[in-house]
């Protein structure tokens, strides 16, 4: 007992951090966990905290209102449809330019091109949004470019046009976090056996066999555990989580078709309409669905690699 005080004092500073962190979760995480009743009660904002706990039972009342809505079809499936495009550009892009990265042979442009291509994931969405309509506009550069050199008589509607939000949500999104999240594959690949690509040289392997053979295997474990925390926030947006962002700042009455998700009919019918109750039903239905796609990939991971989260 004595050993595991003194072992307890000699780690003092790095178990308050420690206890900082599960104290940040406790706060922010769990105990709002106990607001999700609201979602099977008939709430209102005029009863207050309490109201939470003592409103009138109505069981699965808004998930039903939910299902039976004439916006349930489009909501959801603009969040799948947005969620698995993501998916497919965002997550091997950051792969593909790690492994060009790496194969980079000058240190001044690898550290160049590193450098540019992980500052815009530290750009909030607003400036994002700001930029993408100075750029895109009707009157923005790129349509004031292909009209000065005679490619289109009319401006194109990038932003406008219902059909052109998911392209350009999944364009900007890429742009933003390719190169963020390309760091944890860099940092995988420097921990392969350079042995490896020695002996790989010797039998005649070229550039793309040595990528396919050695460094993609290596890395493999780090996909997979990436992968599932991509499954986990599918929803959400995937590796950036912007899908919220996103959809509420380009979004507009124009291309509202394929622009409301399940996040941000969740905060007007929340935040805007007070509907707290119904917010919380919806935005559970979001939470339970990325549970499951967090059990279900990592179950597969487990039975088709070694790698998995637990």
């Amino acid at each position: 007992m004595a050993k595991k005080k003194s072992a307890f004092r000699k780690q003092l500073l790095l178990q308050m951090f420690a206890l900082a962190g599960m104290l940040y979760l406790l706060v922010f995480n769990y105990i709002p966990m106990a607001g999700i009743v609201m979602a099977f009660k008939n709430y209102s904002i005029q009863m207050g905290i309490s109201g939470i706990f003592t409103s009138e039972w109505v069981g699965f009342r808004y998930f039903k209102e939910f299902f039976n809505s004439i916006n349930f079809y489009a909501i959801f499936r603009n969040t799948v449809a947005l969620s698995v495009l993501k998916l497919l550009f965002s997550f091997p892009v950051p792969i593909l330019f790690a492994l060009l990265l790496n194969e980079t042979r000058s240190l001044k442009l690898k550290k160049f091109s590193q450098t540019v291509s992980y500052l815009p994931h530290f750009i909030s969405w607003v400036i994002v949004a700001g930029l993408a309509y100075s750029f895109f506009s009707s009157s923005g550069v790129i349509n004031s470019m292909l009209q000065a050199m005679g490619l289109t008589d009319k401006p194109l509607e990038f932003l406008t046009k219902s059909t052109n939000f998911w392209p350009m949500a999944v364009f900007l999104d890429v742009w933003k976090d390719m190169g963020w999240w390309a760091i944890i594959f860099l940092a995988a690949i420097t921990g392969v056996d350079p042995t490896l690509y020695e002996a790989a040289s010797l039998d005649g392997a070229g550039r793309m066999k040595k990528m396919w053979h050695i460094t993609l295997p290596a890395i493999r474990g780090t996909i997979t555990v990436v992968l599932i925390l991509a499954l986990g926030n599918l929803f959400g947006g995937g590796l950036s989580g912007s899908n919220f962002e996103q959809s509420y700042f380009l979004g507009n009455t124009m291309n509202f078709e394929h622009s409301e998700i399940l996040q941000t009919h969740v905060f007007r019918t929340g935040m805007v309409n007070s509907r707290f109750a119904y917010a919380t039903a919806v935005g559970l239905i979001q939470s339970c669905v990325s549970l499951a796609l967090i059990f279900i990939s990592n179950f597969a991971a487990r039975r088709l690699s070694d790698a998995s989260l637990f």
